[in-house]
C-alpha cells in the first residue's frame, strides 16, 4: 500500500551521521561497524532503497537546527546563524538529492498529484522519494523575515519548538509561555500558509499557539499521554482540540515515547514488549478518542536519533511499515480506513491546505 511518513530525518542522517542515504541500507550499517559515537552506530532502518522497498513514496523530511543559551546542556548552535547555516547545508543535501533523481521536492498541489500519478500509475524503476521540507524548530529563524526566505526555497511545515527551551517556544521538558517574538512568528506562518507542526510544543506553548493561529495544524510525530504519561506526549485534553481544528497525527515509532518506562541504554524493546502491536495501541487510542479513523497518521522519526536499539523489535528497516495494515484489519479496522491512516488522512489535510 502507497504509504506517507510525515516525519524523517533524513538530512540530519546524512550530514550529523554521515550516512549515504543511496546505498542499502545493510552497507550503511556494515560501514558504521565499531564506531561508538551513537548508540544506533550499525543500526539504522532508514535508506532510500528501503522507502522504496516499502512503497513509502512521499515523506515530510526535516531540516533542523537548535540554538542553545550558554547554561543549556543541549546539543546545539551557539548562535543564530550558525543554526541557519546548518540549515542551508541540509537543504543543499536535499538539492543534491534532486539533481541525482533520488528525491523530488512537493511544494504545491500540482507537484502533489503529479507525484502520486508516477507512483500508482507507473512502473518506472527508482522512482523519486517525494519530500515536503519542514524544519523541527524554529531557533535557525535568525529573524522573523528569514522564514519568508525560508517559504521561497521550499519550507511548507514548521514545528516553533523542539527539547528544551527555544528562541520562539519552549519544547518538550521546557515549561513557559511564548513571548512576542513567538507570536510574531505565528502571524507569519499563517499568513505564508505554512503549516504549524504541533509536535514538541511544551504545555503553555500549545495552548497559547492554538489561541493565536488560525491556519491549517497538524501533528507529524506525537504519541499519546493517556498510555505513556509524559510532556512529551499529548493529553487526551490536547488530543481533542486538535482533532477539532481538524489535524491529523502522526504515530512515531521511537521506543521510549511508545511504553511506559523505558530507560534509555538499559531497556530493549523486546524487554520492554515494544512491537508494532503498540504503535496500533496509540494509533487506536486517537481514533476511539475522535470516533473515525480520519485523523491518524505515520509519522514514525525512524532514525531520528535512534536504530533497532530503540525502535519496535518486529521492525527491521523502515519497509516493516508495511506490516501495519494487518495490524490495523487484526483490530477491526475497514480497509478504508487502513488507507486513510496509510496515507489518506495526510493527503487530505494537504489537499485542504494547499486549495488555493
Amino acid at each position: 500500500m502507497f504509504t506517507i511518513d510525515a516525519h524523517l530525518d533524513l538530512s540530519m542522517n546524512a550530514l550529523e551521521w554521515n550516512r549515504d542515504l543511496r546505498k542499502p541500507i545493510s552497507e550503511i550499517n556494515e560501514r558504521e561497524m565499531g564506531l561508538t559515537d551513537t548508540p544506533d552506530r550499525g543500526k539504522g532502518v532508514v535508506s532510500l532503497p528501503e522507502l522504496r522497498k516499502g512503497n513509502i513514496g512521499l515523506v515530510v523530511a526535516t531540516q533542523i537546527g537548535r540554538y542553545v543559551a550558554p547554561g543549556n546542556p543541549l546539543p546545539g548552535w551557539h548562535s543564530p546563524e550558525q543554526a541557519w547555516a546548518q540549515t542551508q547545508g541540509q537543504l543543499a543535501w536535499y538539492k543534491a538529492m534532486e539533481g541525482d533523481g533520488e528525491m523530488v521536492q512537493i511544494t504545491d498541489l500540482p507537484a502533489l498529484e503529479k507525484h502520486l500519478e508516477l507512483w500508482n500509475n507507473s512502473n518506472t524503476e527508482n522512482k523519486p522519494i517525494g519530500y515536503i521540507l519542514s524544519l523541527e524548530g524554529a531557533d535557525s529563524i535568525i529573524t522573523i523575515k528569514h522564514l519568508e526566505r525560508a517559504y521561497e526555497y521550499g519550507l511548507r511545515a514548521i514545528g516553533p519548538a523542539h527539547y528544551g527551551p527555544g528562541r520562539y517556544a519552549n519544547g518538550t521538558d521546557a515549561t513557559g509561555r511564548m513571548g512576542e517574538q513567538g507570536i510574531s512568528l505565528l502571524k507569519e506562518i499563517e499568513r505564508l500558509n505554512i503549516i504549524l507542526d504541533a509536535t514538541h510544543l511544551c504545555d503553555d506553548a500549545f495552548w497559547q499557539a492554538l489561541d493565536h493561529f488560525n491556519g491549517h495544524i497538524w501533528a507529524s510525530h506525537n504519541n499519546c499521554r493517556a498510555l505513556v504519561n509524559h510532556n512529551r506526549q499529548y493529553s487526551d485534553e490536547q488530543i481533542k482540540e486538535l482533532l477539532s481544528r481538524g489535524a491529523v497525527i502522526g504515530a512515531p515509532l521511537d521506543a521510549w515515547m511508545m511504553v511506559p518506562g523505558w530507560v534509555r541504554g538499559e531497556s530493549t524493546p523486546k524487554g520492554m514488549n515494544c512491537n508494532l502491536e503498540v504503535m496500533i495501541d496509540h494509533i487506536d487510542h486517537i481514533c476511539q478518542l475522535a470516533g473515525n479513523a480520519l485523523h491518524v497518521g505515520i509519522g514514525s522519526d525512524l532514525d531520528g536519533g535512534f536504530g533497532r536499539e530503540q525502535c519496535p523489535y518486529d521492525l527491521e528497516t523502515i519497509a516493516d511499515l508495511q506490516k501495519i495494515p494487518a495490524l490495523l484489519i487484526k483490530r477491526g479496522y475497514t480497509e478504508q480506513d487502513v488507507e486513510n491512516m496509510m496515507h489518506g488522512n495526510w493527503l487530505r489535510f494537504l489537499r485542504k491546505a494547499w486549495k488555493n
